[in-house]
């Protein structure tokens, strides 16, 4: 691999399943997806490729989609039109390993080990009591929506006082 092209930083999300990029798995391709700022719209994916051994055998053997890496590299632009514009990737750290896919069965599609940890995170807390705390700290204008938002991330939770605002 030539050094050149544009030196690129990026951090982001393993977009999908690599590719290998020679039958001797030897090289690799992958995406990046790269968001600057939490906006959606400012999202960005790119194509990369590593070409040394090492790091091809990391991305294919150790990455799965999800996992948030910071990439180093050399950004190709295109010379012609119908050339697309890609990083080679040089370094490679892990920065955030994604969660094991879950299992199917009928947890929800969580795993045994999941369940415990939310189980032990969880196991605690009063619903009823985190509702009326948020509530209690929520302006009146505001407390309809906030309350459709708990509703949506909780499920309905019977709170004394609180009427259901659900249709």
């Amino acid at each position: 691999m030539t050094t050149h092209g544009i030196a690129v930083a990026l951090e982001g999300f393993l977009d999908e399943e690599t590719v290998p990029g020679s039958p001797q798995e030897t090289s690799v391709r992958f995406r990046l997806i790269v968001s600057p700022t939490d906006e959606r719209a400012d999202e960005m994916v790119m194509p990369c490729t590593a070409t040394t051994p090492a790091l091809a055998a990391a991305v294919l053997h150790d990455l799965v989609p999800g996992d948030q890496i910071r990439i180093i590299g050399y950004l190709r632009l295109p010379r012609t039109p119908d050339e697309p514009i890609w990083l080679d990737v040089t370094t490679l750290e892990i920065l955030w390993t994604a969660p094991l896919t879950p299992i199917a069965d009928n947890t929800g599609g969580l795993d045994a080990e999941t369940i415990a940890d939310l189980t032990d995170l969880f196991e605690d807390l009063d619903l009823v009591d985190l509702t009326r705390a948020v509530l209690d700290n929520t302006q009146a204008q505001d407390r309809a929506r906030v309350t459709r938002a708990l509703d949506d991330v909780l499920g309905d939770i019977p709170v004394p006082g609180m009427e259901d605002l659900d249709p």
